[in-house]
């Protein structure tokens, strides 16, 4: 009776061996996602500012929601910030975009999936940027470009629609706000 409670005991240690093994390797999965977003972020962020302007702090990784600050919020401007446990999915993060020299920002949410050795990269649900791993300059300069043109072309696609009697729209996009230093 004795050996048969000690078997039973040895295979359910060995059951939870088991997940415990998988949540380890899903833990440093998730970590390493974590991590390859957020240098992609950083790069990005630091990238951007100086490609719209080398003089002043123009852009900062802000959460993809909520209201923000004219700060850079580290691990606070991700999407899995808070969650515990970090899960292993999609990661998104907020670029807040000084758009004037009164204090206006915008705020563009990208949002990145690692495929393997590279990282997708969608930009507010509109193109996606497919980036090897590690991060090249040419593949940097094609996601600066092309944020640069998605702000503007933000603005003067409303300015157009305006003009001509059809800015009325119910898009959900940019949150642009004053911020006060």
């Amino acid at each position: 009776m004795a050996k048969r409670k000690k078997t039973k005991q040895k295979r359910e240690k060995s059951r939870f061996l088991t997940i415990s093994q998988a949540a380890n390797t899903y833990g440093e999965r998730s970590f390493d996602n974590y991590a390859q977003i957020r240098s992609v972020a950083e790069q990005v962020q630091v990238g951007l500012c100086a490609y719209l302007d080398g003089e002043k702090k123009c852009v900062f990784l802000v959460p993809p929601q909520g209201s923000f600050k004219e700060q850079n919020y580290g691990s606070g401007a991700f999407s899995v910030s808070g969650k515990g446990f970090l899960p292993l999915e999609p990661i998104s993060f907020g670029l807040g975009v000084r758009v004037s020299e009164t204090g206006d920002f915008l705020r563009i949410v990208l949002q990145c999936r690692k495929e393997g050795d590279r990282i997708d990269v969608q930009v507010e649900h509109n193109k996606t940027y497919e980036l090897d791993l590690p991060l090249n300059d040419k593949d940097l300069k094609a996601v600066l470009e092309g944020l640069y043109q998605h702000i503007l072309h933000w603005f003067t696609d409303r300015v157009e629609r305006y003009d001509h009697g059809n800015y009325g729209t119910s898009d959900i996009g940019f949150d642009i706000l004053r911020i006060n230093s």
